[in-house]
């Protein structure tokens, strides 16, 4: 079992991977993943081997530009706290399903209801800022962020490889369309930047699914600690976003 230091995540080598290839996948350098996996090298490269990538945030997320005398009223407070809470709700009852899934519990039909009841929430807020058509879009987008995630972990489950690859490939397609479409309806939010953390939220994901099929159960309990961590930023990088577009609103 490979376990990474906390400011890194866990990655599976797939075909055709380098470590160029990687590394410019996660916005990180081939020097940076050489530091934190020793004697790593393009020509020792082996599918399914577990290496470590640094976190987006660890090297492109600044807390500390937010001005520390900037007070906040009222009604940002509460943006960004549901925010906050509409995530947490994101990676929780993902998690609930995956164990659910993986164990295969009585409950799994109404966790997973629950979790998709998520796409509904956020888009109720999103609604009330930019129209119901933009609203209506993202709820599909994040919907089948999900449903695809529901795949991958039903045929990683059963050993479908072929099943999972697929599954995969249009889970990151997905994740491409949402950095997209989040950058189209709000300038302070780069589509490169939300490619790069919805990435790092599915290589977390995957290694959360994966530490639990597998039965490491320590393990999984590290891996969501980093997810929390990790949405918990992408929630304040959102409502950062949202205040800056709609300063009169707040």
């Amino acid at each position: 079992m490979h376990q990474c230091p906390m400011d890194m995540f866990q990655y599976t080598i797939e075909p055709g991977d380098t470590l160029e290839k990687i590394a410019g996948r996660f916005n990180t350098s081939i020097n940076l993943i050489s530091n934190g996996n020793a004697g790593i090298n393009s020509d020792n490269l082996s599918i399914g081997q577990v290496i470590c990538i640094p976190s987006w945030f660890t090297h492109h997320y600044n807390i500390q530009s937010v001005p520390n005398d900037r007070q906040y009223t009222r009604q940002e407070v509460d943006l960004m706290n549901e925010l906050r809470r509409l995530w947490e709700d994101h990676i929780t009852w993902t998690r609930m399903t995956i164990i659910s899934m993986v164990e295969n519990l009585a409950d799994v039909d109404l966790v997973t209801k629950r979790l998709l009841q998520n796409p509904t929430d956020f888009a109720t807020l999103l609604r009330a800022l930019y129209g119901d058509e933009i609203a209506s879009k993202f709820e599909e987008l994040f919907t089948n962020h999900l449903t695809i995630a529901a795949e991958l972990v039903k045929a990683a489950i059963s050993d479908d490889k072929m099943a999972a690859s697929d599954a995969e490939r249009r889970w990151y397609a997905n994740a491409d369309e949402i950095a997209t479409f989040l950058a189209s309806i709000n300038p302070y939010w780069s589509e490169k930047m939300w490619r790069e953390m919805m990435y790092e939220h599915l290589a977390l994901t995957k290694a959360e699914a994966v530490d639990r099929i597998n039965k490491y159960y320590a393990a999984d309990i590290l891996v969501f600690d980093k997810i929390q961590t990790q949405a918990l930023k992408m929630a304040d990088i959102m409502s950062e976003g949202i205040l800056r577009q709609f300063p009169n609103r707040f």
